[in-house]
């Protein structure tokens, strides 16, 4: 018999989880915020260094990377400091590489000229969608730091060109949902993540956990991802307006 899955936050199968993003989070760095889906939180920070990579030298074009890691209490199990552990794992790196490359993917990188903005992604809380999270609140700190650098002269113009948003969904249960939390990611039979500019994709990730799935599947999963595009370019959008 099937039972309907019981969704975090009473939402519908293709609604968010409460979603809201707190800019200047720090103190310091020269772009920050707080990203929060539902009980998943992320602090982002942006910060512009005057030098680039070794193969960048002498291109008069820049850089942006990422960094990601998530605290040890930011799940119910602590999590050893991958810093005690002498690597990083192979999924840290997946995912910094995959906050990087996104955000480039929406920047005129010969604007910044020969310097780098380096992108912290600092799980605080973890219930799922932290990369997700990562490049949505990534970003808005991104977006911080070359307002800064237009205000002080050091570039002419913004070099972002797009919006860059993700969203996680899959399919739990024989239903398609959007915004997976902890709990119904662990239990998909279709994960996908869609890393999204406006009206353009930047990256889909997705796989059969359990069993392929077909293209119709795919298509609700892909609505549903569109439909959370909008509300997230909102959000991003409201946090930066408000500075």
């Amino acid at each position: 018999m099937h039972i309907p899955f019981k969704r975090s936050f009473n939402r519908k199968n293709d609604e968010l989880r409460p979603v809201d993003i707190i800019p200047n989070y720090y103190s310091y760095g020269d772009g920050s915020c707080l990203v929060k889906f539902g009980n998943t939180h992320v602090i982002c920070c942006a910060t512009v260094e005057e030098k680039v990579p070794l193969f960048l030298k002498h291109t008069r074009t820049g850089w942006i990377t990422a960094e990601y890691g998530m605290l040890p209490c930011a799940s119910p199990e602590r999590i050893d400091r991958e810093a005690s552990k002498g690597k990083q794992s192979g999924r840290t790196m997946e995912i910094q590489r995959l906050i990087g490359r996104s955000l480039r993917s929406v920047v005129d990188l010969s604007i910044l000229g020969e310097r780098q903005i380096k992108i912290d992604c600092d799980v605080i809380q973890a219930d799922g969608g932290t990369r997700t999270a990562s490049i949505t609140g990534g970003y808005v700190a991104l977006h911080i730091a070359c307002k800064k650098l237009i205000k002080r002269s050091v570039i002419a113009t913004n070099p972002i060109r797009n919006h860059a948003v993700a969203i996680s969904c899959g399919v739990v249960n024989d239903e398609a949902m959007c915004d997976l939390d902890y709990v119904e990611d662990s239990n998909a039979e279709t994960d996908a993540n869609f890393i999204m500019a406006d009206n353009k994709i930047i990256e889909i990730q997705a796989c059969g956990e359990k069993r392929p799935f077909d293209e119709d599947i795919f298509r609700t999963l892909f609505n549903y991802a569109k439909n959370a595009r909008t509300v997230l370019i909102q959000k991003q959008n409201e946090a930066i307006a408000s500075l």
